[in-house]
């Protein structure tokens, strides 16, 4: 009878204690939530519920499941101790990251509620994210070399390896040297305030807003919803813009083509009207000027302001939309035309003619049309500069009347 239920004490105790553990720590922080909720951190440590548990059951089975008696567990008695303790390492790691990220969470809560300026919460925001992705892993890194070390063939290697760890630093750095300088240029990035998560900049002729920062590479979203994955080192080593850089107001411009006589003053006076209806300008500054002119058309430039580069997008359309409407509408002549004239009638091309025979039949057919045109003397068949003129003597008519057939 007793070996019988001391299996039972060992597992259903540990499972029975684990429950009411984890039950009353979730309780203990429901309770502290409920009494702080300008501190987000009670309710965000509830996620280590389940981390908790597997810990503390790990840790109960790996000290009682000797005393189970089972011939089963004895007879595997290495095996079962080394599988627990791989739990209980993996769920101890798994606990601290979720404890380390509650913190961190909490604290970035707390300053984002506090501050007022969107250049330091998206700084702050950054640096957050690349600390909570270092604690990980180095958390990950330590779990597994603890895992490593429980097998006494890893230790053996292990100490081995030690003696040759100056030259195997070497050649991994050698090896992983890309990976090295990304790693470094996120922390470069991180903390020299160079990109921050939700500015807004120009990669490879691409706009977009950074969405996620990590120690090895950079992803940006485009407007229209594509994502460019870049290594971070990039950022490091080539000019790229950053828009939200010393503040996230911009300024656009829209460019018109127009004729001369188009109306500028008036122009400016309806974009003004424009703009003091628009919701998207942010009323810092505004012009309409001339800023070229061609030999038939002339340049006219607008320049807007706005908040972000969202608006200012917005803005541009709506204001190069609304000014060629009104033009179109009230002043048509304003907008540019092409000039053309009305080529002459030719003869149609008969097959086998050279270049001057089509340029005569040409000047004949005129000189048929035009009656008032006086003939063209044989005097004047001659070269200048040593090229034909263009034109061909018509021979003088006879004035004397013909004899009767």
């Amino acid at each position: 009878m007793e070996n019988a239920l001391r299996p039972l004490i060992v597992l259903g105790g540990s499972v029975a204690l684990t429950l009411f553990v984890g039950w009353l720590a979730d309780l203990a922080l429901r309770r502290a939530d409920l009494r702080h909720p300008e501190t987000p951190l009670w309710g965000l440590l509830r996620r280590c519920r389940i981390p908790l548990q597997l810990v503390m059951l790990a840790g109960l089975l790996r000290g009682a499941y000797r005393e189970t008696a089972w011939h089963i567990i004895q007879a595997h008695e290495v095996g079962i101790g080394r599988a627990l303790t791989l739990v209980l390492i993996g769920s101890s790691a798994w606990l601290v990251v979720r404890i380390a990220s509650a913190v961190v969470e909490a604290t970035y809560a707390r300053y984002a509620a506090t501050t007022r300026h969107p250049d330091r919460l998206r700084r702050v925001r950054t640096q957050v994210t690349l600390i909570m992705r270092i604690v990980t892993a180095v958390v990950g890194v330590v779990a597994v070399a603890a895992m490593l070390l429980t097998f006494p063939d890893f230790r053996a290697v292990g100490t081995s390896m030690l003696a040759s760890a100056g030259i195997i630093g070497i050649v991994a750095g050698v090896a992983a040297q890309s990976t090295l300088s990304n790693v470094f240029a996120g922390f470069q990035i991180a903390f020299g305030d160079m990109v921050r998560i939700g500015d807004t900049v120009v990669v490879d002729g691409e706009w977009g807003v950074v969405e996620e920062v990590t120690l090895t590479f950079l992803t940006v979203r485009t407007w229209d919803e594509r994502r460019l994955t870049m290594p971070v080192s990039y950022f490091t080593s080539k000019p790229f813009e950053n828009w939200s850089r010393g503040g996230a107001q911009i300024t656009g411009t829209v460019y018109f083509h127009l004729d001369h006589a188009a109306p500028v003053g008036l122009m400016r006076e309806r974009l003004r009207e424009l703009l003091e209806k628009s919701p998207d300008w942010d009323g810092r500054a505004w012009s309409l000027v001339v800023t070229d002119t061609t030999p038939s058309t002339m340049v006219v430039r607008a320049v807007v302001t706005a908040r972000n580069a969202d608006d200012v997008w917005t803005l541009r359309c709506e204001v190069r939309e609304q000014l060629i409407a009104w033009l179109y509408e009230h002043h048509p002549y304003a907008l540019p035309r092409v000039a053309t004239t009305v080529a002459p009638d030719r003869d149609p091309a008969a097959p086998g003619r050279t270049p001057d025979a089509h340029r005569d039949a040409r000047l004949d057919g005129e000189a048929r049309r035009d009656d008032t045109r006086p003939p063209v003397r044989d005097r004047d068949r001659h070269r200048v500069d040593g090229e034909p003129r263009l034109g061909r003597a018509t021979p003088a008519r006879d004035a004397s009347p013909r004899p009767p057939a």
